[in-house]
């Protein structure tokens, strides 16, 4: 007789109390190298994957796939923001006016010697970062790393400093070359 009831307790016990907190939000990473590594198709992959927010820093940003990515993610009505170094606003082709024509808001951190970062939030849950720019050269030719990571306290982090640097970037306006 005993069996049964720990059997229904512990039944309950399970029923009522599941995974814990902690065990469901584990961390993972997945990491990507480059030439040919398969960074671009696992930036997108993130990208499309997107509901909500898509923030992203970046130093060099001139790849069309990833742009096209965004856009994609800003029409299902997620919302993509931009933080570009000022570099990208003197170069002969960078995202920088392809997004901002396309409604996605865009700013220019030129607050620092080099906005370095290399940097996209996802969903307040995804880290994407590493050395890898947001370019062609970077996917084709160039030795670069890139780590997707699922950790919703490190986001929380990144997105905290993405919100820094908003504050002190400029809107970008594209002026005709």
């Amino acid at each position: 007789m005993k069996r049964p009831l720990f059997t229904f307790f512990l039944t309950i016990f399970f029923l009522t109390f599941p995974l814990s907190p902690i065990a469901q939000e584990k961390p993972s990473w997945s990491v990507y190298f480059s030439p040919r590594g398969g960074c671009t198709e696992a930036i997108i992959k993130e990208i499309d994957k997107s509901k909500t927010t898509v923030l992203v820093q970046a130093y060099s940003f001139t790849s069309a796939l990833i742009a096209k990515s965004l856009l994609n993610a800003h029409k299902r009505g997620v919302k993509v923001q931009i933080l570009l170094d000022k570099s990208q606003v003197s170069k002969k082709y960078s995202s920088a006016t392809f997004l901002i024509n396309q409604g996605i808001p865009t700013r220019i951190d030129s607050a620092h010697a080099i906005a370095h970062n290399k940097v996209m939030i996802i969903d307040e849950e995804i880290v994407i970062t590493g050395s890898f720019n947001f370019t062609k050269a970077a996917e084709e030719n160039n030795a670069e790393n890139l780590l997707v990571i699922r950790d919703k306290n490190l986001a929380e982090r990144y997105a905290e400093n993405w919100q820094e640097h908003a504050i002190h970037s400029e809107v970008y306006a594209w002026r005709g070359r």
